[in-house]
């Protein structure tokens, strides 16, 4: 048995799309439109992890476009989230705020950070090796809604 996939519905695939691969820095590598069913279903890794549309050993996060549905998701904490290491954590978390995505859980500790997709799921970043050293802005930010 192997993990393959977590699905999470989006309301706006190119929004998504900007988000988690744009700002966060995961690779689409399958997408598949069904128009029979009306749907799409875009396949993202890690670009650490991402070895071609159909070789990826780690599991891929699978994003679900239904067409039709202008139904506003609000999935949040109810599941838990999804968790990324991550090369540097404040350089990271600046890009995402630069672009304008809230920093739930600011990485004051220098190791762990929460952030919101545009469809509310939680995203855990934690920094790869050792903790860096506590620095501003983040030492002081305070967190900003639920994560």
């Amino acid at each position: 048995m192997r993990y393959l996939h977590t699905m999470i519905r989006v309301s706006d695939l190119k929004a998504s799309l900007n988000f988690w691969c744009n700002q966060l820095g995961l690779v689409e590598v399958k997408r598949t439109d069904y128009e029979s069913g009306r749907f799409t279903l875009v396949f993202l890794a890690a670009p650490f992890d991402e070895l071609g549309a159909q070789n990826t050993k780690a599991p891929l996060l699978e994003l679900t476009h239904n067409w039709d549905d202008d139904e506003l998701l609000t999935t949040g904490r109810s599941w838990g989230h999804l968790a990324y290491r991550v090369d540097n954590i404040y350089g990271l978390c600046q890009t995402l705020m630069d672009a304008g995505v809230v920093i739930n859980r600011p990485p004051r500790d220098g190791h762990m950070a929460f952030v919101k997709s545009p469809d509310n799921v939680s995203i855990e970043l934690l920094q790869e090796g050792e903790h860096l050293a506590p620095m501003e802005p983040w030492l002081s930010m305070p967190n900003t809604g639920s994560w």
